[in-house]
């Protein structure tokens, strides 16, 4: 049975196609460090965009804290002698 034309055909085509990907330039390998990359950018992005709300955050509630609780509104800006 190993014999017939057609095992040896796909035989001779899976040896061939592994010792392609065997002796291959790595290709695969650069997408895959351009992903790893990516994620590692994306995640400093990711901390360091928490980072300043998190500041920002912090800030506004002191400067809120220093004026009392912000405006209480007005009444329309009518002059009293």
């Amino acid at each position: 049975m190993l014999s017939h034309p057609w095992v040896v055909y796909a035989i001779t085509l899976l040896r061939v196609r592994i010792d392609r990907a065997r002796n291959a330039p790595t290709r695969g390998a650069s997408a895959v460090e351009w992903v790893i990359i990516t994620a590692i950018i994306a995640g400093v992005a990711l901390g360091l965009a928490t980072l300043i709300r998190n500041l920002v955050e912090g800030k506004q509630s002191e400067i809120s804290n220093q004026f009392g609780g912000g405006g209480g509104g007005g009444d329309g800006g009518g002059f009293e002698p």
